[in-house]
């Protein structure tokens, strides 16, 4: 079982620094018994219930909050529905974006379970925004289908919308699919940092939540730091600003 990276603790709320691989919960997509955040917090606090507020892709590192009690989780669940909770990532994604931009672009809804695929064929997309801006550009001397080097960018994205996949979709939709991701990524990409930077993961990071504490009222600021194989990864292709190295925490 992996050791849980606390980032903020109290007692009505724990943040967590998760890394890349790690389920939040239970899953359908995985082998009963595979190691999951939730199970790793009842270990930890025995006798309680944790709640699950927000969620992060199993291949996403990063901050992610629970509560510790059900009313606490459930304000903390109305600010995400209000939208009045900031949400920063982190990923690298094929070719050079523009310096800065926003994607406002309608997504049909995704469900965790596993569906009939003739069941509501005709969801209705639901409104996605997210807004970003390029943080660092490479080019490598490797070619990579018909272009003699692979260019790449470093991006922070903030999504005012928590669709499901948001950032995946979207980063993939102007064309700068994030490294790494098996399902809306490109695969020669993907081979080539694995083969040749030896990075075996999605390179999309959880690195900074703000909210409300919903009992203490206090401005809540929290960070994840990338991880030491991405920090190694980032100085490798010059990138040594521009991102968080260490987790904290600050209330206001």
């Amino acid at each position: 079982m992996p050791d849980l990276d606390i980032v903020y603790e109290d007692e009505y709320l724990v943040a967590l620094n998760k890394p890349a691989g790690l389920l939040v919960h239970p899953s359908w997509i995985a082998p009963a018994r595979t190691p999951n955040l939730v199970s790793l917090l009842k270990q930890r606090y025995p006798g309680e219930t944790v709640h699950t507020v927000h969620r992060l892709d199993r291949a996403t590192s990063g901050v992610i909050v629970f509560a510790r009690q059900k009313q606490v989780g459930q304000h903390l669940q109305q600010q995400f529905i209000d939208r009045v909770v900031n949400k920063t990532y982190l990923c690298v994604v094929r070719g050079w974006t523009d310096e800065a931009g926003l994607i406002d672009y309608p997504l049909k809804p995704i469900h965790d379970k596993r569906e009939d695929p003739r069941a509501n064929p005709d969801k209705e997309p639901k409104d996605a925004v997210s807004a970003y801006r390029r943080v660092g550009t490479v080019s490598l001397p490797i070619p990579v289908g018909r272009y003699p080097e692979a260019r790449y960018s470093l991006v922070e994205v903030k999504p005012t919308t928590g669709r499901k996949h948001q950032i995946r979709r979207h980063m993939k939709h102007i064309l700068h699919p994030i490294v790494g991701d098996t399902k809306y990524g490109e695969g020669r990409h993907n081979r080539l940092f694995r083969e040749h930077l030896d990075l075996h993961r999605m390179l999309l990071m959880a690195t900074h939540i703000e909210f409300v504490h919903p009992v203490t009222e206090r401005k809540m600021h929290l960070q994840a730091g990338v991880g030491a194989e991405v920090e190694q990864l980032f100085h490798r292709l010059g990138w040594d600003e521009g991102y968080p190295v260490t987790a904290g925490a600050d209330q206001q």
